[in-house]
């Protein structure tokens, strides 16, 4: 995973990522016990996208398959770990890519999604596979819930939040 995220990293370095940040359950790790996953869920900002409707991974694809990493149905295999690699899609995804922390993982900084901004995320996402991780996470994580609850007003999220929990 280290070699990945430095890899990752090299992509902001060259340009052809402007930020990033980590999402799903790997960066569920910073926070609380760690989750099966099978692949890194890294939500970006490309250069230059503003608000098109049309995002072209292209680049991106041809600068890792030229460095020898291939890709696998909607991954890229980068140091033999599934990246996927997700445009930020909506205000909440935005908005949580910008307010990311830089935390360490073997030494390598990288940048991940704050654990309120991962709870609106997989709440608004609503997958059964969320709201198990949600209710993982509330016993014994720290959670800022003042933010928490900020972010789901924010994002209109609040009523399905308590519908869940």
């Amino acid at each position: 995973m280290k070699k990945t995220l430095a890899v990752l990293n090299r992509l902001v370095e060259e340009g052809l990522i402007a930020s990033y940040a980590l999402g799903g359950a790997f960066a569920l790790l910073f926070y609380t016990e760690p989750a099966l996953t099978y692949d890194l869920d890294v939500f970006i900002f490309l250069p230059h996208a503003g608000r098109k409707t049309i995002i072209d991974l292209g680049p991106i694809y041809q600068h890792l398959k030229k460095q020898g990493y291939r890709e696998q149905q909607e991954h890229i295999l980068i140091e033999g770990v599934p990246v996927q690699l997700i445009p930020a899609y909506n205000p909440l995804v935005e908005e949580a890519v910008k307010k990311a922390e830089t935390k360490k993982y073997e030494g390598v900084g990288t940048r991940v999604l704050k654990l309120e901004h991962l709870l609106a995320i997989m709440i608004q996402t609503g997958r059964s596979k969320d709201k198990e991780r949600i209710a993982q996470c509330l016993p014994g994580s720290k959670i800022n819930r003042k933010e928490l609850t900020r972010i789901l007003y924010r994002h209109q999220l609040k009523s399905k939040w308590e519908k869940c929990f």
